[in-house]
């Protein structure tokens, strides 16, 4: 008969039998950890050292300080390889796959990790794990290590099997019959049990005026914010005060819970049933790593289920990301997904290529690809449309190879030629024609222009396609196709921008801003929108001006662009739409960190509207050329700018004004939002981007958008900002100068 897990009194123990492939000639270690997302439940164990041969006999029991009644549902056991060395050794004498040192207390040793591996210790059932398993590890670490342990990365083993280290464990027996997590009606007994004979102070929550305003102060900080033991022991008292007067709170409250003692747990359970909805934006945090709790998850998703189609959309890529926490294949969010996707083709045609887009990764491909499954199998038509974009793509990359191969071979007018001849084939044609975009499903690329497409310079050929559009009157429509590029960071920041439109239109203020489409289809390729009718500052810079090394420093190249595409009663709306967007676009890049700024990732339509392009540094990643920062200003604000903005007179100072006004009424939306955009950020943290890979990344936001300071202080530490990048505008058309000529001298 099955036993309950709570009936349990012993301490928690593994053994841990042997290493196999070890890959090292060091002594090594094993580290064994329990974790509740990122919580320490017991203090972690270090095994003795044994000599790294290819296969070792550990035969050693690692018993925890943790009963095993108090473990929670998801508690994932995380253990990981290191080669202990002597400090004289050199580094240079270990694998590059050893870079990152954690040294250790322990006299003349530093610890090189070799390998890690995680495992849930309930199975799916909810049953305790029993008996032998063998763990095959992974060799890859992240830059941040909880205790030296890998808690976020996947609960899978590396199926790869062939080459990896594997760990042979044994988890203890403790009943010859099941023993399982108690089912959640049980929980809720407890709960009410626990209620019976608790203080009745503590349960009515009556916390007294001091305490609720310390306890406002705490939830009102941002979700970066460390909270201490007190504090935690403060929200955990005031529980039901902060389900009363702070149910936003819910995520600092489950970041209070002791989740390694049982009676908490099920008292949490029991409130999380009586807890109100959260608006979906809030509930999105409730995704993150920190809430592995699948009640916690069902109750996010539950919330989600409001949201509207377009609304979900816009989510839609951290939602795919945070798929990758979740331990086992079937739940909540998967559902809730797939549900949706079905029900829309829009969210079904973009859960397909974000799924698609990854699922060559061996740590989600099954995950993934089962779910690539369900889709299809659940959207037959669909899967037709979806096949034609892929056959599509497929083309592409071919194509893009060959010109690849034939670029080191052949000039550029004949490589085109090969380009023109390969897209005339009937394979091409057929492959290419009447498909549905992938960027956007109402559009439909109809027809190839082949001779307006080409190839584009940079390193990896991109492939700049047009298509003539029946359903658009005729205009034509372009998409680049990039094979070799990470689109998924261009796709982070396009989404953020697209959402701060969304924030600033909510508010009452539209900053014309070009969240233009980007879509990653695969293994580092995929597809940019071509915005029609619009230059680089630098094409339009270099074609009014004669000196390549002057074009830069032309003020009057910009205004006089404009006014030749705007003349009359238009001139004054396009200048109206550049003031709007460069406003948006100033304090966008603040914020987000935009670096590599110069002026061919700027453009600029016809009808005045300025947008950015090319978003490959994020986060205050700005680049710098012999540890020199090459980019000082906090965002781009240059003369030719206020130029166009005040309409070529140097005293209109009001249109400037009304400029500065747009900037900090953006901004502090931006900031009354900040909690969105961190937790946006932190869920993207699993997409394995390499300027966003810890928590420490996303510190850049936190301090761009003043969180912690008031209204006040915060409009005034942008005013400086915005000073100092207006003061930086002459280091600005320095370095576009040098691009400038640099583009010049290649064309």
């Amino acid at each position: 008969m099955a036993q309950s897990v709570w009936d349990l009194t012993e301490l928690y123990k593994i053994t841990l039998i042997k290493g196999s492939k070890l890959n090292t000639e060091d002594r090594v270690v094993v580290r064994a950890g329990l974790f509740h997302g990122t919580e320490l439940l017991a203090k972690p164990i270090v095994t003795s050292e044994m000599p790294g041969k290819n296969d070792h006999l550990w035969n050693e029991m690692l018993e925890f300080d943790i009963f095993v009644c108090d473990l929670p549902r998801m508690a994932r056991l995380c253990l990981a390889i290191y080669a202990v060395l002597d400090k004289t050794k050199k580094k240079k004498d270990c694998k590059p796959s050893n870079a990152k040192y954690q040294t250790i207390k322990k006299a003349g040793k530093i610890n090189s990790p070799v390998a890690w591996v995680n495992t849930m210790v309930f199975d799916y059932k909810g049953q305790l794990k029993t008996g032998q398993h063998v763990l095959h590890s992974w060799s890859s670490f992240p830059d941040e290590l909880e205790e030296m342990l890998n808690p976020m990365g996947t609960v899978r083993t590396n199926p790869f099997t062939e080459n990896a280290t594997g760990l042979h464990i044994k988890f203890t027996e403790y009943s010859r019959a099941g023993i399982y997590y108690p089912p959640f009606d049980k929980i809720l007994e407890k709960a009410a049990e626990i209620a019976r004979h608790s203080d009745s102070l503590t349960m009515s929550g009556r916390g007294g005026k001091k305490f609720n305003i310390e306890l406002k102060e705490i939830m009102e900080r941002d979700p970066l914010c460390q909270l201490c033991e007190n504090e935690k022991d403060l929200i955990w008292t005031l529980r039901y005060d902060c389900r009363e007067n702070f149910p936003c709170s819910l995520p600092k409250l489950l970041l209070s819970v002791k989740w390694n003692k049982l009676e908490d747990v099920a008292q949490l359970q029991a409130l999380l049933q009586i807890w109100s909805k959260l608006p979906p934006r809030d509930a999105l945090e409730l995704l993150d790593f920190n809430y592995p709790d699948q009640y916690v998850r069902e109750y996010a998703v539950n919330c989600l289920k409001c949201m509207s189609d377009e609304e979900l959309s816009q989510y839609l890529l951290q939602l795919v990301q945070v798929l990758k926490y979740e331990p086992f294949l079937d739940c909540a969010l998967s559902r809730f997904l797939l549900q949706r996707a079905l029900a829309n083709r829009r969210i079904g045609q973009f859960l397909f290529w974000h799924l698609r887009a990854e699922v060559h990764i061996p740590a989600v491909s099954v995950q993934f690809g089962l779910l690539l499954e369900a889709y299809c199998r659940g959207s037959v038509a669909h899967m037709k449309v979806l096949s034609k974009q892929v056959e599509a793509l497929n083309k592409l990359r071919t194509l893009n190879g060959l010109i690849k191969l034939n670029a080191m071979k052949q000039s550029r007018v004949k490589n085109k030629e090969t380009m023109h001849a390969c897209l005339k084939q009937n394979a091409y044609r057929d492959a290419l024609t009447d498909i549905q975009s992938p960027l956007n499903p109402s559009v439909t690329l109809s027809e190839l222009v082949v001779d307006k497409c080409k190839y584009m310079d940079s390193k990896m050929k991109p492939l700049w396609i047009v298509y003539s559009n029946k359903g658009f009157g005729g205009d034509y429509t372009g998409i680049i196709f990039k094979n070799g590029d990470d689109l998924r960071q261009d796709m982070l920041a396009l989404q953020l921008l697209r959402l701060m439109d969304m924030l600033w239109k909510e508010s009452g203020l539209d900053l014309r801003i070009v969240p233009y489409g980007c879509l990653a289809t695969g293994d580092r390729c995929g597809m940019i929108e071509v915005v029609s009718a619009a230059e680089t500052i630098a094409d339009i810079q270099l074609d009014c001006t004669n000196l390549a090394a002057a074009a830069a420093f032309n003020k009057d190249a910009l205004l006089n662009w404009i006014k030749e595409y705007n003349a009359g009663d238009h001139l004054e709306r396009a200048i109206e739409e550049f003031t709007l967007s460069c406003a948006g676009y100033c304090v966008a890049t603040y914020v987000l960190g935009i670096g590599d700024r110069h002026n061919d990732n700027i453009m600029v339509r016809k009808t005045g509207q300025l947008f950015h392009i090319d978003f490959g540094h994020i986060l205050g990643n700005f680049k710098s050329k012999f540890k020199i920062k090459r980019e000082r200003g906090p965002f781009i604000l240059t003369y030719d700018f206020i130029h166009v903005i005040q309409q070529g007179k140097p005293g209109n100072t009001e249109k400037f004004g009304r400029f500065r006004q747009y900037c900090e009424e953006a901004y502090l939306i931006l900031r009354r939002n900040g909690n969105l955009i961190i937790t946006l950020f932190a869920l993207m943290l699993t997409a394995g981007l390499p300027e966003l890979s810890s928590v420490k990344d996303i510190q850049y936001v936190k301090d761009s958008l003043a969180l912690g300071k008031t209204e006040d202080e915060a409009l005034k530490q942008f005013r400086q900002k915005f000073d100092e990048a207006l003061k930086e505008s002459w280091t600005t058309k320095v370095n576009w100068m040098a691009h400038t000529v640099r583009k010049d001298y290649k064309s």
